[in-house]
């Protein structure tokens, strides 16, 4: 072999553990050029897949490249969806089917999501989102997940698995060991997981073990410090990697989650985190949403350089590269193998009716005309990459002639409560909230509306909580898709009830 064919030796290994963003609806030059350098696949994000046509289209010319490409995605239903980003899932999401419980429907909910990304061409879903959301202030999971109870959480997790590889597409649990006891948003910065190893196995790692029993062939880890593993966050941990082979069994393909995130940006860095995460156990490294075609390609380059350089200087041995790409390519085969068979036949009725189950609704919540609409959701869901106002839209277009406002930002809470309602009078009342308990200005403004339009109805699209003893008149859509959206305005137009 020669210097030449050795380095070419090296650079494919390096490939086979990235999984790049791009820009655009069309591969690039950089990005072709790497997947015939051994890339081990690439990552969509809603940019990439405006609509179905151009996803399956996009895939096509990626699979004519390579037939063993990792074409994947971040499509859990509900609040999060890249395929139907601009519109709104048709999905309801995780804390609907955990409000149903009816592991049957989680099932075929999860099968006809993998029936939607088999048709765009996608072979693995990072999804579903396995967290025991046990923080109510967490900010990034919340809705996400399917509850605050771990053995309801796991009853789901595995039936979710179940559904979407049944439809040919590969699960990944996510965020190992546990998000969901946190405070932070590990896009920002990296939370701490306080639980000590005994809460973490009779709590967060529950729904884990049910989704690796149920046959999911990857496992995303999170930027998330945990107590019994030290510093470094999970996903750069050979502890966390460790714990979930050893312990849990686990022998596919584990994820990391974003490594352009805040939570390992800063510290220790881009090319360092590649490096540590594969080092730490990673098979595969997801690098995130680049925010220009030029950033992607600066993303891609970066982390192989990192890579590259760790292999020469002796600090990654090459070892740990042919194991990761080992565990990625029998990804791809698996992936492969199911997209020759035909997918099962798709329950176009099933997710509006689970929407509908999911509703909660209280008090007189029929609307006589076009209503004002005050939404109090101001905090974008870094997960979504929106403020998710389907709600609002759909509503629009049932009762023409509505008005929407927001709230300002600051203020004293009579002061804002003032402009909020300045043109309400004579309209009956919507105000729209995500999980306001999280925000104590929040919670305070609303009450302060409420106060004073005793009437009003209040949408509440994550998590209840308390915040719907508040009020008279509720409507719970436990989620923000466009189909929980689309149940909601039945209830509010009067519709016939069809949940609890």
């Amino acid at each position: 072999m020669t210097a030449r064919d050795s380095a070419g030796g090296v650079l494919r290994l390096v490939n086979s553990v990235l999984l790049p963003g791009f820009h655009g609806t069309e591969p690039p030059a950089w990005l072709l050029g790497a997947v015939d350098d051994g890339l081990a696949g690439v990552v969509y994000f809603a940019h990439n897949v405006p609509d179905p046509k151009t996803a399956a289209a996009l895939s096509a010319t990626l699979y004519a490249r390579r037939a063993d490409l990792i074409v994947a995605s971040d499509e859990e239903g509900g609040d999060v969806t890249r395929l139907e980003a601009a519109t709104g899932s048709s999905y309801p999401g995780n804390g609907a089917l955990g409000e149903v419980d009816d592991t049957d429907v989680t099932e075929r909910v999860a099968r006809a999501i993998g029936h939607d990304l088999r048709a765009a061409g996608i072979g693995l879903n990072l999804a579903p989102d396995v967290d025991v959301n046990a923080d109510p202030d967490n900010p990034v999971i919340g809705i996400r997940a399917f509850g605050s109870d771990a053995a309801l959480v796991a009853r789901h997790s595995a039936a979710y698995v179940t559904g979407l590889q049944s439809a040919g597409v590969a699960a990944c649990a996510k965020h190992f060991p546990g998000h969901g006891d946190t405070a932070v948003d590990s896009h920002l910065r990296v939370p701490q997981l306080t639980a000590d190893l005994d809460l973490l196995r009779r709590r967060d790692l529950v729904p884990f073990t049910a989704a690796i029993r149920a046959g999911s062939r990857c496992l995303m880890t999170g930027h998330i410090k945990a107590l019994p593993f030290g510093d470094a966050p999970a996903s750069l941990n050979p502890e966390a990697a460790r714990l979930a082979r050893e312990e849990l069994g686990f022998t596919g393909a584990i994820v990391t989650d974003a490594l352009d995130m805040g939570a390992v940006l800063a510290d220790p860095g881009f090319g360092p985190a590649c490096v540590q995460a594969v080092l730490g156990g990673a098979d595969l490294l997801c690098l995130g949403n680049p925010e220009s075609a030029e950033a992607a390609e600066t993303a891609y380059t970066s982390a192989r350089d990192a890579l590259l350089d760790a292999v020469a200087t002796g600090a990654l041995p090459t070892e740990r590269l042919v194991e990761a790409g080992r565990r990625a390519r029998e990804l791809a085969r698996w992936i492969a193998e199911a997209r020759a068979t035909p997918p099962p036949p798709k329950e176009d009725a099933l997710p509006l009716a689970v929407a509908r189950t999911a509703l909660r609704v209280r008090g007189n919540v029929a609307l006589s005309s076009a209503p004002y609409v005050i939404d109090l959701r101001q905090r974008v869901n870094h997960a979504s990459g929106s403020r998710a106002r389907h709600l609002n839209r759909l509503l629009a277009e049932a009762m023409p002639g509505l008005t929407t406002t927001g709230v300002p930002p600051e203020g004293p809470t009579a002061a804002r409560a003032d402009t909020a309602l300045q043109d309400s009078a004579g309209h009956p009342l919507v105000v729209i909230a995500r999980e306001p308990h999280r925000d104590a200005a929040e919670i305070a403004l609303l009450r302060e509306l409420v106060a004073r339009r005793p009437d009003a109805v209040v949408v509440l699209t994550g998590w209840p909580h308390a915040v719907d003893a508040l009020a008279a008149n509720t409507v719970v859509t436990y989620g923000s898709a466009r189909v929980n959206a689309q149940a909601a305005v039945e209830r509010l137009l009067g519709g016939t009830p069809h949940g609890g």
